[in-house]
């Protein structure tokens, strides 16, 4: 086999003869390469530059943790307030300071040198926000492409033009993309004056592969107590501004921003673009429009916002110590009361509980226990060892049709085991057996028997064609060959009348064993003279049945409370032996959180194979009992039982590399079920809730004792 050589080059789209775009979307090194300076004028030299094309040169900028080549600068509109009607579109860096627009904008639209101005910017939204401080950065001041910077002028009389910014509102519609004039005059000031909803049922626009943050906001934004929290504006004497490990306050802000816009009753649906800049600017790997996992953004959140509530202003070292055979309420009582000498906030008081590790060496015995405090439980699913996987089969008979199988193979075999497995179904040798990947009626990649399988992906189209015993022999008297089937298409241009021909691809290529005597072009068209006139049709052979996994949630957590053993790559430090062991490990719940989140771990990364996994998790909606997974039993110290009812869950459709986030919720006010998937929102079924497939997060509410008999 050959390799397959793939260009890596920018692809770019003209939008004026002297100026290209980038499309959108672009994936690095799937799209485009970054390479250095010195290394594109070597290219330069070599191979030179396609005529009119420009050089794409891209600033490297350091964001707050870590330094990012900026592959897509940021696309402004600008305008001035006295002329809104003509509109330019500039390109900046994050790095560029304000001023740097400001003095763009002066000479684009040739302001008097001297002239008082200020700037205000303006999303796709009804919002618009004062540039007040033209020394910071345009990362710092939250824009981004697609938003508007407004200029204007002092009067003569000392008035500004605009004694509220509300009057540009309507002005500036018709200068932004018509085809998003409807949803902008939604969001107008005098729609939301006339519309009233139901407060928290309210979608969120989706800004580019956005789909996860919008899940993980539904299902945060439909939490009672902390939603109230910041409904009754508690949080604005809570904020920490100087908490070294927090965000000045800022990603408080912008969550409570969101939460008050969706919970005031006036919104169809929030652009929560203000806050996906904030989160971008202080997590940077959210920056841009790459797809991320909803719990991924969950936790980022939650970390953030208890850090800009912190009550604690300066957080004192605290040495941990291990039990040594204390009793379990004495450390556990113990190791809360340091946690919350350091970390007392609204996502403490609502989120955090407290697990038991236990630590075993397996050399010793040696015996560690210590209580630690978590924010959410990520719990494993039960994971089969074996794998369902579907082929086509193409047989020597030149008048057979593919046959299609299913077959059962180990998640951590080579294509040889499926060949085996194949083998037993059709009676045919598999070592005469050849499998490839087939694209868009091409061959994409022929494997050899010893390659893994989990390089193979389950919506591959997988095709295994029987060759006669000689020609997988090196030193066989046959050559393999790759036929493709062409048809030839007759096209009318119905305009001018005037007809063509051509030719494409069809069906599925085949793999043929030809004797060396008959390599000939004459030879090859008398034998193939199918087969191009065979419409070849697929036989279903499903010997295995397909079925769908059931496992309750109670299993999961019993999963993720079993003895297990460190890995190698993670050992445990035995103070009585004075070095690492693998030892054994075992975590058991202590107490339960008033909101207890609960991650499902649907993506499986093995050292064999890598895997999203499709098991449908059920669980009540009402009345769910953790206490028999509680070292505390309910009961002891007056702890009353823990019951929960299922208040939110995020879902994602689709595989690893793609796939679409959605929620369902339960609203706190009107006690109905909603299905939030971006700015559309619909009612929903409580059956459609608790058997899914893909549930990924799920948030829990615990009953309070004066209801639990309800």
């Amino acid at each position: 086999m050959g390799y397959r050589v793939k260009w890596l080059m920018m692809i770019t789209i003209p939008t004026e003869l002297d100026s290209y775009h980038l499309k959108e979307r672009l994936v690095e090194n799937e799209d485009f390469v970054l390479v250095p300076a010195e290394a594109w004028h070597k290219l330069l030299s070599w191979y030179g530059m396609v005529d009119d094309q420009p050089a794409l040169a891209r600033k490297v900028v350091d964001l707050p943790s870590t330094v990012k080549v900026e592959v897509y600068p940021v696309e402004i509109f600008l305008c001035l307030h006295s002329n809104m009607e003509n509109v330019v579109k500039a390109h900046f860096s994050r790095a560029d300071h304000i001023y740097t627009i400001q003095k763009v904008m002066m000479k684009q639209f040739e302001v008097v040198e001297g002239a008082e101005t200020r700037l205000w910017m303006k999303s796709s939204d009804t919002s618009c926000e004062r540039l007040r401080n033209i020394h910071i950065t345009v990362l710092d001041s939250c824009l981004s492409s697609g938003m508007t910077v407004i200029m204007e002028m002092r009067n003569a009389d000392g008035t500004w033009p605009s004694s509220r910014p509300q009057i540009m509102w309507f002005s500036t519609f018709f200068i932004l993309d018509i085809s998003t004039s409807m949803s902008c005059r939604r969001n107008s000031v005098e729609d939301q004056d006339s519309y009233r909803g139901q407060p928290g049922v309210c979608g969120l626009t989706n800004l580019g592969n956005t789909c996860f943050m919008n899940s993980a906001l539904q299902c945060l934004s439909n939490t009672p107590p902390l939603t109230e929290y910041f409904l009754r504006s508690a949080y604005l004497e809570e904020l920490n501004f100087t908490n070294p490990l927090g965000m000045k306050g800022e990603i408080a802000e912008a969550y409570a921003d969101v939460v008050k816009q969706m919970w005031s009753g006036r919104h169809y649906s929030v652009v929560p673009r203000i806050f996906k800049t904030k989160v971008g600017h202080f997590a940077s790997q959210f920056l841009g429009y790459q797809q991320h996992d909803s719990q991924e953004l969950l936790s980022f959140l939650l970390d953030g916002l208890h850090e800009d509530l912190n009550r604690v202003k300066n957080k004192e070292y605290i040495e941990l110590k291990d039990a040594n055979g204390r009793p379990d309420q004495e450390v556990a009582e113990e190791a809360w009361r340091n946690h919350r000498r350091r970390n007392d906030s609204v996502i403490v008081d609502t989120f955090h509980g407290l697990f038991k590790s236990t630590l075993v060496c397996p050399e010793c015995c040696k015996v560690s226990v210590t209580f630690d405090p978590f924010c959410y439980l990520s719990v494993p699913l039960p994971v089969s060892k074996d794998r369902v996987m579907e082929i086509f089969f193409v047989s020597l008979d030149p008048v057979a049709k593919p046959v299609q199988h299913r077959l059962v193979v180990p998640k951590a075999g080579k294509v040889f085991d499926l060949c085996s497995a194949l083998s037993e179904m059709t009676n045919v040798p598999a070592n005469q057996m050849v499998v490839a990947d087939v694209f868009n009626h091409r061959f994409y990649k022929i494997y050899h028997a010893d390659e893994s399988l989990s390089c193979i992906l389950d919506r591959d189209d997988i095709f295994v064609y029987e060759l006669s015993s000689g020609s997988v022999e090196e030193d066989g008297d046959e050559v393999v060959l790759a036929l493709y089937l062409r048809e030839r298409s007759h096209y009318r241009d119905y305009g001018s009348g005037s007809s063509s021909y051509g030719t494409s691809l069809f069906g599925h290529p085949l793999l043929m064993a030809v004797p060396r005597g008959q390599c000939t072009r004459d030879a090859l068209y008398h034998l193939f003279l199918q087969r191009q006139k065979v419409l070849y049709l697929f036989i279903s052979c499903m010997e295995v049945p397909h079925q769908q996994t059931t496992v309750q949630l109670q299993e999961c957590i019993e999963l993720f409370t079993t003895v297990e053993t460190l890995e190698e790559e993670n050992p445990w430090y035995c103070p009585t032996c004075k070095k690492h062991q693998l030892a054994t490990k075992k975590l058991d719940l202590w107490s339960l959180p008033e909101v207890l989140i609960i991650h499902l771990k649907r993506f499986s990364y093995t050292k064999y194979s890598r895997e999203k996994l499709d098991i449908i998790v059920d669980f009540p909606l009402r009345h769910l009992d953790f206490s028999g997974f509680l070292l505390k039993k309910a009961g002891t110290n007056g702890e009353p039982p823990s019951r929960y009812d299922l208040i939110a869950v995020s879902n994602h459709y689709g595989g690893l590399r793609d796939g679409h986030y959605t929620s369902y919720a339960w609203n706190k006010d009107n006690g109905q079920w909603y299905y939030f998937d971006d700015s559309k929102v619909t009612y929903a079924k409580e059956e459609q809730i608790v058997v899914s497939f893909a549930t990924g997060l799920v948030l829990l509410h615990k009953i309070p004792v004066a209801a639990k008999g309800n």
